[in-house]
């Protein structure tokens, strides 16, 4: 039973899987996903919530905690990419790496991030898309823009389900179509983005940063542990691989690129939020729009409210087509059932897959809160990060599989630390998410022995 656990995937398998998809993407449209990908609800949401309530003004230095976080595993993500382009990301690698079981549970602990990442982005999505209606003075009926809470009137969360909708309707138009829609949008919120950090600077008030510190360093690392949910989306890149031009060399760049502009944004961008508002006076779900009327800039709010739509429509855009093609990866092993690892010849993609994620991110997006959302996807993916990292270590060790062109610099420092700091920043998540995430993991554990355990030859 051991060996059958433990049994290493063969990568020549998966390729030969993988082959059916077309090799359409290139590195700008690369780099254009992962910003699109990152992009969202961290800058727009976050840095209102998590200063508030964990991080005062120091929310600045916990979005660099969770950036250096995130860039050394970035590294070793940029390593194994590189080494196996195939479809599944994180499940692939582990499944090759570690053997199918702990491969299983890193795709199961994946599922989580890709289908309430997507769920938590239509939440934040919908509290810009009332907040636009309200500034054209248009009040939509309380009941039909909120998770199911009776106790609060709110019962269906219907922009969030709408844009849902949406965003399949425009996978089922072709991946190029869907490339195209989020070059655009990407360039729409990062012009919004630098506009608000040129316009905001000349508001700041230098009071607004003391105490620099509320909650002491625990709030900071605790602020990280929140705000790393920002940083995610930049694995949808390896997870395109079957359909990237020359994936050995684009992958680990555009993986670099892409979370460096995104850091580096973000740190500003939290910077000047900060300093034009009081963190006491951040606890909205659309803080920056409240910065903005609280200066007398109610025109400039309601461009600020255009680009947040569009970055987060880009990161569900991304993170919906990440999680189909994981879907699709364990479909393709025999995981889950194989239609779900098939390729509809006419549309080039995992239509089954695109359908399963779609459902899954509408009923979550349209009935639960962000923030029990937000809490659960940082774990399954700092544990998904967590095996990257230590893959590395093991991945050295090999000799059988391909050679690489990109190395993860200072080995095995860096994957070391980055294990470190996965691990500290996983203990500062609620006991109650990890409660519920434990039982996430019963559930995988269940299907794979119900199911993929005897599919493994």
């Amino acid at each position: 039973m051991k060996e059958k656990l433990f049994k290493k995937a063969d990568f020549n398998k998966f390729a030969a899987g993988d082959s059916h998809f077309e090799k359409t993407l290139t590195r700008g449209n690369l780099i254009s996903m992962g910003i699109g990908a990152i992009i969202g609800t961290g800058i727009f949401i976050l840095p209102g919530i998590v200063s508030y309530g964990t991080a005062g003004p120091a929310i600045t230095i916990s979005f660099i905690l969770a950036a250096v976080v995130c860039i050394l595993t970035a590294m070793c993500f940029a390593e194994l990419s590189s080494t196996f382009p195939v479809a599944g990301s994180t499940y692939s690698y582990g499944s090759i790496i570690f053997g199918q079981f702990p491969g299983w549970l890193i795709g199961w602990a994946l599922c989580l991030e890709y289908i309430l990442g997507v769920s938590a982005v239509s939440s934040g999505f919908s509290a810009y898309f009332v907040s636009l209606f309200n500034s054209f003075g248009v009040i939509l009926p309380k009941a039909v823009i909120g998770p199911f809470d009776p106790a609060k009137g709110t019962f269906i969360n219907l922009p969030s389900i709408i844009v849902l909708i949406l965003i399949y309707l425009l996978f089922r138009r072709g991946i190029q179509a869907s490339a195209r829609m989020n070059t655009v949008m990407v360039f729409v919120k990062l012009s919004v983005i630098i506009a608000f950090i040129v316009i905001g600077i000349f508001y700041i008030k230098p009071e607004n940063y003391h105490p620099y510190f509320p909650m002491g360093g625990f709030g900071v690392v605790k602020g990280a542990a929140l705000v790393f949910f920002a940083y995610l989306g930049f694995d949808v890149i390896p997870s395109s691989a079957p359909e990237v031009k020359n994936p050995q060399k684009n992958i680990p760049i555009s993986i670099m690129v892409s979370l460096t502009v995104c850091a580096v944004l973000y740190v500003i961008f939290s910077a000047v939020l900060t300093g034009m508002v009081n963190y006491q006076d951040l606890n909205f779900s659309d803080p920056v729009v409240y910065a903005l009327t609280s200066v007398k800039l109610g025109k400039a709010a309601f461009l600020i409210t255009i680009g947040a739509l569009a970055g987060m429509f880009t990161m569900m855009l991304n993170t919906v087509y990440g999680g189909s093609r994981l879907i699709y990866a364990l479909g393709r092993d025999g995981m889950i059932p194989n239609a779900f690892g098939k390729i509809d010849e006419k549309a080039k993609m995992p239509i089954l897959s695109l359908n399963a994620i779609t459902i899954l991110a509408i009923l979550l997006g349209g009935f639960v809160s962000l923030k029990e959302l937000t809490s659960l996807v940082n774990i399954g993916t700092l544990l998904s990060f967590t095996f990257v990292a230590y893959g590395i270590i093991k991945l050295r060790h090999r000799t059988d599989v391909p050679k690489s062109d990109f190395k993860v610099p200072l080995y095995p420092w860096i994957p070391i630390l980055s294990v470190i700091l996965c691990i500290l920043l996983m203990t500062q998540v609620s006991i109650n998410s990890w409660i519920a995430f434990l039982a996430w993991f019963a559930i995988g554990i269940i299907i794979y022995f119900a199911y993929g355990y005897r599919k493994v030859n």
